[in-house]
Order: C-alpha cells, then sequence, then structure tokens
C-alpha cells in the first residue's frame, strides 16, 4: 500500500519538480507579508538540502535542522500554550521517527541498495500520514512531505539512467505466466523453439557482442527467438519485418533506411544497433527491463497511455500493468522469461540443447564494393557458396540483387580474391520494372452505404483480398458504411485517374491552415472536416493530446471539401 502512495510523488517528474517551485514561492511570499516580518525568508529544510547537494555534499537530516527551521514560523505563545502538551510531544516524536527513516533511506541509496532506500521514504512517509496536521509542526510536515518526493524523485531517475554495467538486469521471474508459455515450449511450439534456437548459433554471437559494447544486459540476446525466431526476413501482421521486427516508423527513427532496394530493418547488425537504441530510451523512459520489453512490443505511446490510466495504488512494473496490456504484450514478456528460463537449464524442462548446433558457418565476412547490378544467386555460383549464406549476409537486399549505385557486397570470409577473379563474368541482373516501384499511389476511400468490397475492387481495378491485405482490421468480414480503407492503385488504373482527375487531385492533396478556437478538440476538428485525429496529428506533429488557442493546424482540403458537401447533402 505505502509503494502504491510513493506515486503521488511520482505520477510525473514535471509536475513535482512544478510543486517545488511553487512551494518555494510560496514560502518567500508568505515571510514578506508575514506580520513581524523581519525582510529575511526563513530558509526551508527543502531549500538547504537542494544548496548541501548542489555543493557536491550528502545531506545529513536531524530534528535540530527541522526544529531550527521551524522556529520562525512558531505560533504566538498565548496559541501553543493552549496546546496539549502531551499530544504535541507524541507528534513531535512522530516527526523525529519519519526524519530517522529519510536518514536511513539517504544511507541505503549511498550503500548501493535502492529498493532499501526507496522502502525507508514508504516507511517516512507512512508516519508522515500519522500525524494531525497541528499548527506547530505543519512547516515540519510540508518540508518532510517535499524532501521525501525529491528523495525519490532522485532516486528513480538514477535508476533509470544506469543502464550500462551489470549483465544480469532482466529479473528472472518464475510464475503461473512465466510456466504456462513453457508448457507452450515443451509441447505445441516445440519445434519453432529449438528450429529458433538452431538458427541463433548464425547470428547471437553478433547480437551478443553489440549487446557487450553498449553495456545491455546479455539476456537480451535471446529476444530475437520471441520476435521473429531469428529469422531476419520475418514479416508480421503489422508490417513489422526483420529479426527484431521493426515497423517502418520506428526503423526510420533509429537510423533504418528503405528504398526500391534496399530495406535495412533486414541487416542484422544495423537492426540490432537500432534495437539497442530503441532499447536504451525505453529504459530512459521506464527504467524496468520488462516494462521496456513491453513498450518494445506495443510501442512506448501505448504504454504510457495504460501507466497513465492506473490507479494511485498501482505501480508501473509490469506485472503491476499485466492485466491491462493487449494480449499479445502481456505474453510476450512471459514467453521471454520462458525461454531465459529453458536456456539457463534445459534438461530440467526436457530439452537437450546440447548437442551439436545444425552446421552453419559463423556470421563473419569480407566486403567489397560493386556498382553492378547482379542476383545473389549468379554471386554465389559463381564464387560456389550457398545461395542461402550469401542471401543471410546480404539480407537488407529486398530483391536479392545488388543495386545500380555503389554497394558494399558482403562475401563469406576469404572470397575476396575469388570474386575479384570472376566479377566480371558475371552477368547483369534485370532493374526492377517502373511498374513495380514507382507506378504506385494509394488513396483513402470512406465506404459509402450499399457498397461491398467486390465492387469498390472492381471500381479500383484491385481485388477484395488486396484490399483486405492493406486494411488488416477487416479480418473476413466485409465492410460497413463510414469505414475508412486504403486502396493502393496500380498501372494503368492509377495513369487513368490521374488523367482525368488532375485538377482534382491537386486540390486534394493540397493542404489549408486552420487557426484552433476556443472549445476546439482533436476530436471536434476531426469530425468536422471529415478526418481522423490520428491524421491531424501525423500532418501536424502532435504527440499529445491539447490543443492551444490560436495554434495553426494544416487540414487537408479534401477533408475540408467531403465535409462540406456531406452538409449540404
Amino acid at each position: 500500500m505505502m509503494r502504491g502512495k510513493r506515486m503521488l510523488w511520482l505520477l510525473s517528474p514535471v509536475i513535482l519538480s512544478f510543486l517545488l517551485t511553487i512551494f518555494t514561492a510560496v514560502q518567500s511570499v508568505a515571510a514578506d507579508v508575514s506580520e513581524g516580518s523581519t525582510g529575511i525568508a526563513p530558509i526551508a529544510l527543502s531549500t538547504l538540502l537542494v544548496a548541501e547537494e548542489a555543493a557536491g555534499k550528502k545531506p545529513e537530516i536531524n530534528s535540530s535542522t527541522v526544529k531550527q527551521d521551524n522556529k520562525q514560523g512558531d505560533l504566538p505563545a498565548t496559541a501553543t500554550s493552549k496546546k496539549n502538551t502531551e499530544e504535541l510531544e507524541l507528534e513531535q516524536d512522530i516527526m523525529e521517527k519519519a526524519l530517522e527513516s529519510v536518514n536511513e533511506s539517504q544511507k541505503s541509496w549511498v550503500n548501493g541498495d535502492i529498493e532499501e532506500a526507496l522502502g525507508a521514504l514508504d516507511d517516512a512517509y507512512a508516519i508522515l500520514l500519522e500525524t494531525d496536521g497541528d499548527a506547530d509542526i505543519v512547516r515540519q510536515k510540508d518540508d518532510l512531505r517535499l524532501l521525501i518526493s525529491k528523495k525519490i524523485l532522485s532516486i528513480y531517475t538514477s535508476r533509470q539512467t544506469v543502464t550500462k554495467g551489470r549483465r544480469s538486469e532482466v529479473p528472472l521471474v518464475m510464475n503461473s505466466e512465466v510456466e504456462r508459455e513453457i508448457r507452450s515450449f515443451q509441447t505445441v511450439e516445440r519445434e519453432y523453439f529449438l528450429n529458433s534456437y538452431q538458427r541463433s548459433a548464425f547470428f547471437r554471437p553478433a547480437v551478443l557482442a553489440a549487446l557487450k559494447q553498449a553495456g545491455l544486459p546479455e539476456e537480451l540476446s535471446w529476444l530475437p527467438l520471441v520476435e521473429s525466431g531469428f529469422k531476419v526476413r520475418a514479416l508480421s501482421s503489422a508490417r513489422a519485418l526483420g529479426m527484431w521486427q521493426f515497423i517502418p516508423s520506428t526503423g526510420y527513427k533509429y537510423g533504418l533506411s528503405r528504398d526500391e532496394w534496399i530495406d535495412e530493418r533486414m541487416d542484422v547488425e544495423k537492426s540490432t544497433q537500432a534495437a539497442i537504441g530503441y532499447m536504451k530510451d525505453l529504459h530512459d523512459m521506464f527504467g524496468d527491463w520488462l516494462t521496456v520489453l513491453a513498450a518494445y512490443n506495443c510501442g512506448e505511446g501505448r504504454m504510457m497511455r495504460v501507466i497513465s490510466g492506473q490507479h494511485i495504488e498501482y505501480l508501473d512494473r509490469f506485472w503491476d500493468l499485466y492485466k491491462k496490456l493487449p494480449k499479445e504484450t502481456a505474453r510476450y514478456v512471459p514467453r521471454f522469461l520462458a525461454t531465459l528460463h529453458i536456456i539457463k537449464d534445459p534438461q530440467k524442462y526436457g530439452f537437450n540443447l546440447e548437442v551439436p548446433l545444425e552446421s552453419r558457418p559463423t556470421y563473419a565476412y569480407d566486403t567489397v564494393k560493386t556498382t553492378r547490378t547482379m542476383n545473389l544467386c549468379d554471386i554465389a555460383s559463381s564464387l560456389g557458396v550457398s545461395d542461402e549464406q550469401l542471401a543471410i549476409l546480404n539480407a537488407e537486399l529486398r530483391l536479392n540483387k545488388t543495386p545500380d549505385r555503389e554497394y558494399g557486397l558482403k562475401l563469406p570470409t576469404a572470397f575476396l580474391d575469388k570474386f575479384a577473379q570472376v566479377k566480371d563474368e558475371i552477368p547483369l541482373a534485370e532493374k526492377p520494372r517502373q511498374s513495380e516501384t514507382k507506378r504506385l499511389a494509394t488513396i483513402r476511400y470512406k465506404v459509402k452505404r450499399g457498397e461491398t468490397l467486390s465492387s469498390i475492387a472492381r471500381r479500383y481495378g484491385t481485388t477484395p483480398n488486396a484490399i483486405r491485405k492493406e486494411n488488416r482490421f477487416l479480418g473476413k468480414r466485409n465492410v460497413k458504411a463510414g469505414q475508412r480503407l486504403v486502396i493502393v492503385l496500380r498501372g494503368a488504373k492509377l495513369a487513368k485517374i490521374t488523367e482525368h482527375s488532375t485538377e482534382k487531385s491537386v486540390a486534394a492533396n493540397s493542404q489549408f491552415s486552420y487557426k484552433v478556437k476556443k472549445g476546439d478538440t482533436l476530436h471536434s476538428l476531426a469530425q468536422r472536416f471529415d478526418t481522423s485525429v490520428a491524421e491531424i496529428k501525423k500532418n501536424n506533429n502532435i504527440k499529445g493530446s491539447l490543443l492551444r488557442i490560436g495554434q495553426t493546424l494544416k487540414l487537408d482540403k479534401k477533408a475540408s471539401a467531403e465535409s462540406a458537401s456531406g452538409k449540404k447533402a
């Protein structure tokens, strides 16, 4: 329960800093206007501690500090004399106990025992709640309350920013959820686990080396087994691609490029570095590796929304959030922990992982620059290596062809000289057809009453299955009036639409500016202009959900036109 109380002070570091600023300002104003003021504002305990820490000192707190701080704020003697002496002494004793707990927390923090330090602050806050707010000690109580919140914030900040050092930071939890995933690997997914483990022999050494260099837990080297089964070309229904399963937007954010020739999400080393960068950022946000893994799966935005919806008696650790997470994410972390348990003691769970791994060459290569467009299979044949080996080393090549520009081709070690001898004999490959790479466009279509998936497909020269592929929320269901679909146009149909609607397309694709007025919200604007909240946020780089009066937004003229026509109808 006390850990839940702690969350009152941890809901937002920004709020805590704001409260500290406001409290200091109020103290200053109160000192200036108080009767009999000497013109010197009283120095609060929290201010003294901040000054000492800024000077590089570890503050030592004792009751005399608080008492001395409170002398200038004592009530008149006439009021104090009316107080029950025993009651006052009891509350002073309570304050003494709270101070002792704060001191114990300080010592534990200095010794590196963070959990003990947080527990002592929990105790201090619990003791503080036992006082009834007597006027004689209200200043002490306020100082202690702010001090405790500041200490908690400092401890969590130091905890979240330390990602280097210890290697076993992922807690190896065992509970019913983890046991269920272990049973799944032992039975229905046994073949998947063994095949993934076999593939890990080729990739994991490179992943492990990168994690060690970055100072991240070595256990994370087994995460691709859960993510993709160590398959470099694994593609999910959400279009997450590669061994680390990056969606396009997150891939771009962490430096993974895509074009008609390459997709670096499939490159082992580049995607591993991107995953390391992403997990470091998530660790800075959440500080707890299991929560980091959950956020890696469902996205930091979703995780923050779940945390913000928590009641005050909950913490923001993974198992406190478990039941509120998406089903896939709720299974994701237990599956990873189940993997670690099996890897750590395979015989206990009925696995024999000590047998020789599948014979595969190690992930080692030499790089040669080339500007010729060649099929990887032709290169492999000329060198006398397997197509699969060369394809895995150059997994980022989307078409299994080297691009028509300078490219660093990866070759198995000791094959550089042979490639130099045969490269001119390797036949040139055909470049991708323009119709496949550039004659492509997408439109957003709002389903009208009476329309079916088949009728929409005929109208735009595509197929119902192609529309379903682009709009996976449909599943096997038919469309409903009002739904918005993404439709891909290709070839002749695209040319025909472009030719007959150039002017309309220009107007539709242009944007206009809208100044936010009082009462406007993202939801109301989305309804008014027949668009979506996500579209408005994307076009205007809005991260939260709040708008400012006078803020200028970019909106699609197409949406405005559709909205206007709808109103006329």
